[in-house]
């Protein structure tokens, strides 16, 4: 387990994501989580309106597909105006 937290590169990740810089890296860790969080919140929300009408399944998948259609480009653009706005 040292071994694991005593790597350089994780050792700068964890520092980037204490101190709140964006780099390109944590950015693509928070799209990531952002997404992850997108889908199940779609699947749920899925499940909710149209679970009865379709099924609990694929209300649940579909909802989980058509999720981060509008989170994707939030996250980015709000991940670019963090990182234009920390450098100046």
């Amino acid at each position: 387990m040292n071994e694991f937290f005593s790597n350089s590169h994780l050792r700068e990740f964890l520092t980037n994501m204490v101190t709140s810089d964006v780099t390109i890296i944590t950015g693509l860790f928070w799209l990531v989580v952002a997404t992850l969080i997108s889908m199940i919140g779609g699947a749920i929300g899925g499940m909710v309106l149209a679970g009865k009408d379709i099924g609990y399944g694929f209300s649940a998948t579909i909802g989980a597909l058509f999720a981060p259609a509008g989170v994707i480009p939030a996250i980015v653009l709000g991940l670019g105006l963090l990182s234009f706005l920390s450098n100046y």
